[in-house]
């Protein structure tokens, strides 16, 4: 790619690399990247550009492609798993023992279960991550790192990203490979499966409820949605849990009402990590599991993003009972898996033990957390495994192929760090979005992606963390 040659140039010549990286950074600020500071997440006046790669990163388009084709039928085998009682109750059935977030949740989700579910409409808004996986022989294949199915983030500025891409490689005289960098639009798109859930709960004047974190660092970039939502007339609200707890209620009829508003919808920005909740929050997770609102996601959703649950699916003839008869859905939703292996209580769990054991530097070490910063590498894989072998509590996590990606050089500009020539490695989500109405998919949809970068020194990602940039890919 002609970008390798210009990045040596500027390599050679900081005053015109600083000026490069300052014209990105401030065209970034023109396009609506930007975020609250950590120095004053609170505040509206303080806000500084969100991080990003200089140049787009160069990625398969074999593999993008693979992506984007299968991303519809994993929306579909979410949602059935959703459906699926007896496979959750199954595959969880250790993790809930060992886990105390994944135990809790499914607390709510049996007793929602038991009491009859009241709503039918189901709206997913899930990403599922990727990396391109270098084999020993040269070639390369996509693997899943993972599905989310709670708040799935990070569309509103990958929106953005490829508009930066686009004038950076402009100012350097790239203007045929500007024209080739991948856009995404899925701000409107992820924004009108929120909208249909909303038009079928069928009451104009209920609201649809975001439901936030304390500390809005990347509140900004929720800001395109609220957009979305406003040009369609569709009322919504934002609340933290905390607010929820004090001023929420069901009627007779189980309606959710806040602060006087009935509640068409809720939209789960928050509410994936265990600190997330106090024993208040978790009562008002409860209360609106059992309201008549459509929720984004359900608990059920939130239950089959978990890793336990990707690790099950990975078994041999397990994706065949959520599409008998279709055996190419089955080879396109397996060719994208990596190695996973249990970690229950047993023979087989015990030699996934051993195996880490023997050979750590291949494996990843993964607990039932998102967010990102939650994996084990490495020689951290035989402290942790060491302390829990001959316990219950293995069964927290899963062991999974440690994904050895491709490598790229690119330039990360991240607020407060130098400007380097960095060995590189990205991540491609994909983002879909799925209504179904009792038993009627009312809509399933790819509606773009993400591309998130970060130096090979770190293991794992996160742009939140301030280890990942955003990206946009270069198709080769």
């Amino acid at each position: 790619m002609a970008t390798k040659a210009v990045l040596q140039r500027l390599i050679t010549n900081p005053d015109r690399l600083t000026s490069l990286a300052d014209e990105a950074k401030e065209f970034a600020f023109q396009v609506g990247m930007i975020m609250h500071t950590y120095e004053a997440p609170s505040s509206s006046e303080v806000v500084t550009y969100t991080p990003l790669t200089l140049f787009p990163s160069p990625v398969p388009k074999a593999a993008f492609l693979q992506a984007l084709a299968v991303q519809t039928h994993f929306n579909t085998l979410v949602d059935k798993i959703s459906q699926d009682p007896k496979f959750l109750e199954e595959a969880l059935a250790g993790t809930i023992q060992a886990d105390d977030f994944t135990a809790k949740l499914f607390d709510i989700y049996r007793q929602v279960q038991q009491e009859g579910q009241t709503q039918p409409i189901v709206v997913g808004l899930n990403r599922s991550d990727y990396m391109v996986d270098r084999g020993e022989d040269g070639t390369s294949s996509l693997k899943q790192i993972e599905i989310n199915t709670i708040a799935a983030a990070g569309f509103s500025v990958s929106d953005r990203v490829s508009v930066v891409h686009r004038h950076t490689l402009r100012s350097v005289g790239l203007l045929e490979e500007s024209e080739c960098v991948q856009a995404s639009n899925s701000t409107p798109r992820m924004c009108a499966a929120l909208a249909k859930a909303w038009e079928l709960y069928g009451r104009q004047k209920a609201v649809i409820m975001f439901l936030v974190e304390d500390f809005q660092i990347s509140k900004l970039s929720r800001r395109g949605m609220e957009k979305e939502l406003w040009n369609r007339n569709i009322p919504f609200i934002c609340r933290r849990f905390d607010e929820v707890s004090r001023g929420a209620s069901l009627d007779g009829h189980k309606r959710l009402f806040i602060d006087g508003l009935e509640v068409a919808v809720v939209y789960y920005r928050y509410g994936y990590m265990p600190d997330h909740y106090t024993q208040q929050t978790w009562d008002a997770r409860l209360l609106m599991e059992r309201s008549l609102a459509v929720k984004c996601p359900d608990i059920s959703t939130h239950l089959a993003g978990t890793k336990k649950v990707q690790q099950v699916l990975a078994r041999p003839g397990v994706l065949e009972k959520f599409f008998p008869d279709q055996p190419q859905v089955v080879e396109q939703i397996r060719a994208t898996f990596a190695g996973l292996y249990t970690l229950d209580m047993g023979p087989e769990g015990d030699r996934t033990v051993a195996m880490a054991l023997a050979n750590p530097h291949v494996f990843v070490l993964k607990p039932q957390r998102e967010g990102g910063g939650n994996n084990y590498f490495g020689e951290d894989i035989v402290r942790v495994l060491q302390g829990v072998q001959s316990d219950k509590r293995r069964a927290a996590y899963i062991l999974m192929d440690r994904i050895r990606p491709r490598r790229e050089q690119n330039i990360l500009l991240t607020k407060g760090l130098p400007l380097k020539l960095a060995c590189v490695c990205s991540e491609i989500g994909v983002f879909g979005v799925y209504v179904r109405r009792a038993g009627e998919m009312v809509l399933n949809e790819v509606t773009g992606h993400i591309l998130k970068t970060k130096s090979i020194e770190h293991n794992d990602a996160g742009v939140v963390r301030g280890v990942s940039a955003f990206d946009s890919p270069f198709l080769i």
